[in-house]
């Protein structure tokens, strides 16, 4: 998906949030791929790298004074402490892409995704993802063989927490089919980069059009 050279539009900033094990990192990542115009949030962390993860696609990952510094220099749109680590998301590159006109998709946690929105709200869209059943979000969590029984209890009670504020959301997916769920999503993004308050080059171009001799 590509802008005409002289259609100014403005990017916005897909939340995308769910409980772990529901399926999120996959319709994200599917997303950002079918979309030149959409990139993924690269968030700060003071957790080290699991199995497979690299440094700058999937996090940077950086030390506890390192963070701390960046939290006093107000570099973070929005931080949080999660089971002991500390992530962030840098504010400059968000906002130099908003402004370019691309648009930037966060998998990102409940409390991070109102903290930005506190922010910018204009440009946020809300997306929460429902699991089709906490038991089948439970054997996920088991089968990927991360998390502690103790970790996966917290993620368990904290999804339960999320779902009982999906009012606060402008759109709610049920992930029980990936493609479907899929596509609900993409839709969601088509008709959020077409809305006309984003697209700041519409009022130049019907005042030319109202200029015309027929």
């Amino acid at each position: 998906m590509s802008n005409k050279p002289d259609h100014k539009t403005r990017g916005l900033l897909l939340m995308v949030v769910a409980p772990s094990g529901v399926g999120k990192t996959s319709l994200t990542r599917r997303l950002v791929a079918d979309h030149n115009d959409l990139h993924l949030s690269i968030s700060a962390t003071t957790r080290e790298p699991r199995p497979g993860e690299h440094e700058g696609r999937d996090y940077h990952f950086v030390g506890r004074p390192e963070f701390d510094s960046m939290v006093e220099a107000d570099a973070f749109l929005e931080w949080a402490e999660v089971y002991g680590n500390r992530y962030g998301s840098p504010r400059a590159p968000i906002m130099e892409a908003l402004d370019r006109g691309e648009s930037v998709l966060f998998d990102i946690d409940f409390q991070g995704a109102m903290k930005i929105c506190d922010q910018a709200a204009a440009d946020c869209v809300l997306v929460y993802i429902l699991p089709p059943s906490l038991a089948e979000m439970s054997r996920r969590l088991h089968a990927r063989s991360q998390d502690s029984e103790d970790v996966i209890y917290q993620r368990l009670a904290r999804a339960k927490e999320e779902i009982v504020a999906y009012e606060t959301f402008d759109y709610v997916i049920l992930n029980d089919d990936f493609d479907r769920a899929y596509s609900d999503l993409a839709h969601i993004y088509h008709a959020e980069r077409l809305k006309r308050a984003r697209n700041t080059w519409l009022g130049p171009f019907v005042h030319e059009l109202l200029g015309e001799d027929v």
